[in-house]
């Protein structure tokens, strides 16, 4: 598909390019949607939870920021979830020294046409891999914050759109990491999702090893869905039901993080909107057409963690963050939903 291409959606969640049309129902997008899941799964062992968040942040149409350790597999889920999509990627390696114009290209001066020209850069892809986004400097961090939110980037003044689909999957090591940046919450705020993959159990550490260690599964992975497909699946997400009641529930979480005397800085009402496109999302992927209390708390600590700033000694780490949130939805009233969801 050419970069420059935009792919339509239509209300009944069809993606047009050009002459070409996907259609996807309900039972039929959770079906993609586990393919896609179970592939990225050939790569990934025992890490299920982190597998289905990076796969529901896609379909959510937001960006992804993975943070752990080193060594844990979070370039692999990046580059496990690009290759499942037959789409253009592309991987940035974020070092100290990088600059904003080899994020998103610069204008060029064209001898022969005695003109300048622009060449972009490796953002104009579908999925952009960027590892060790905490590594560079805020200069460079920012460069990302247009194409992030807007999905365009502009150069000397003129503007050009990026593709769709557009996922940015970020990786950082843990700040107390030497030789990092933290990022900013403005940058913080772009990413729908952020995740931690963990280490994996016995048993799939022991599997892991013996098919890594004969053949790296990403070189024989194969492509199970289109850019088509991804951009019908975001469309069919964004058409699972929620009721007022739960769009109610979520409002109500937010206040509660906002009035919680130890939160210097609560949700704000785009991570409100973040936390129901990741519901409907996550419903989707569990089978559902409409959004259950189950989906806003099984999201709500990879959407709002990232987000909250907490008050002096209590903000240190991430334990105290999941305490906070924990004890919110423990007290944020569940609403009784009927029994149909039309």
């Amino acid at each position: 598909m050419d970069l420059g291409t935009r792919v339509g959606v239509d209300p009944d969640g069809a993606a047009t390019v050009g002459e070409h049309q996907v259609l996807l129902d309900a039972s039929g997008a959770t079906r993609l949607f586990g393919r896609i899941v179970e592939n990225v799964a050939k790569v990934l062992q025992g890490n299920q939870e982190a597998i289905r968040l990076s796969v529901t942040c896609l379909v959510a149409g937001g960006h992804l920021l993975v943070e752990d350790v080193p060594g844990v597999g979070k370039t692999s889920l990046g580059k496990a979830l690009s290759a499942s999509v037959s789409c253009r990627h592309r991987r940035i390696q974020f070092t100290s020294d990088l600059l904003p114009s080899d994020v998103t290209g610069a204008c060029v001066f064209d001898v022969a046409k005695t003109s300048f020209e622009f060449r972009p850069g490796p953002i104009f892809a579908n999925i952009v891999l960027g590892d060790e986004i905490n590594r560079t400097p805020p200069k460079t961090q920012s460069a990302l914050l247009e194409s992030m939110e807007e999905r365009q980037v502009t150069v000397d003044g003129n503007t050009y759109k990026l593709p769709d689909p557009f996922m940015v999957i970020a990786t950082q090591n843990p700040i107390e990491h030497e030789g990092t940046f933290p990022l900013p919450l403005s940058q913080l705020d772009r990413f729908l999702l952020r995740i931690q993959i963990g280490y994996p159990d016995v048993e799939s550490e022991a599997e892991m090893l013996e098919k890594h260690g004969v053949r790296e599964p990403l070189e024989t992975l194969q492509p199970v869905a289109t850019p088509e497909d991804v951009i019908a699946l975001a469309a069919r997400a964004r058409r699972v039901h929620i009721s007022p009641l739960m769009q109610r529930y979520i409002v109500q979480i937010a206040n509660a993080t906002r009035v919680h005397p130890a939160v210097a800085l609560g949700m704000s009402p785009r991570a409100a909107l973040a936390l129901q496109r990741a519901a409907r999302a996550w419903a989707l992927l569990e089978g559902r057409e409409f959004v259950a209390p189950d989906d806003v708390k099984a999201m709500a600590p990879s959407v709002i963690g990232h987000r909250l700033r907490l008050r002096g000694a209590a903000g240190l780490g991430r334990s105290p963050v999941r305490a906070v949130l924990d004890e919110v939805l423990g007290q944020v009233p569940v609403p009784d939903l009927p029994i149909s969801h039309s």
